[in-house]
């Protein structure tokens, strides 16, 4: 099996640390990965995306054309990778700053507050994964538990307060995206 998801938004909004966290998650359970981030000259507040794939067997290529998720953290996101998302594949938006559905019949689509749950939890700067809890109610090719671990092996130490809050908004993300009907 394997799974390509581009998560793209605002620099600021952690789009490659959520990159980042499932391609460690997929490298501790022995899955093979590619990580390939992308960004604009501002740091924060100009585009971030990164280009995760995990799989079971060597990855041939780590370039998407047409991925298996979309995670849309912020509107420009949405329109960019809305249309590329493979048939039958699934895309995540964060509903605190996209006020659109989409047209496409042939996706998945969920949308869920990211903002809002992170802000509840402690910090807006979680809301990534909020969506990350959301993409695995959905798409489970890793579980909870794997991507808590993940965060326990590879959350930077200057993030190591925010550790356990981290986890309660990825679950609060997965609760959100299960308690809407696929």
């Amino acid at each position: 099996m394997e799974t390509s998801i581009v998560i793209s938004g605002f620099g600021g909004q952690g789009v490659l640390f959520a990159g980042q966290l499932l391609a460690y998650a997929g490298m501790d359970n022995d899955k093979h990965v590619t990580w390939i981030p992308s960004y604009g000259p501002e740091m924060r507040g100009g585009t971030a995306n990164c280009t995760v794939i995990v799989s079971d067997d060597p990855v041939g290529a780590p370039l998407v054309a047409e991925p298996d998720v979309a995670i849309a953290l912020n509107l420009p996101s949405f329109e960019k990778y809305e249309g590329l998302v493979k048939p039958g594949g699934l895309l995540v938006v964060n509903s605190s700053l996209i006020d659109a559905k989409t047209l496409r019949n042939d996706i998945d689509f969920i949308a869920i507050p990211a903002n809002e749950i992170a802000e509840e939890l402690g910090s807006v700067k979680m809301m990534n994964m909020a969506a990350i809890g959301a993409l695995l109610a959905k798409r489970p090719f890793l579980t909870l538990d794997q991507i808590k671990q993940a965060l326990d092996n590879h959350l930077p130490p200057r993030k190591a307060h925010l550790l356990e809050a981290n986890k309660q908004v990825i679950e609060k993300g997965y609760e959100s995206a299960t308690a809407v009907p696929a």
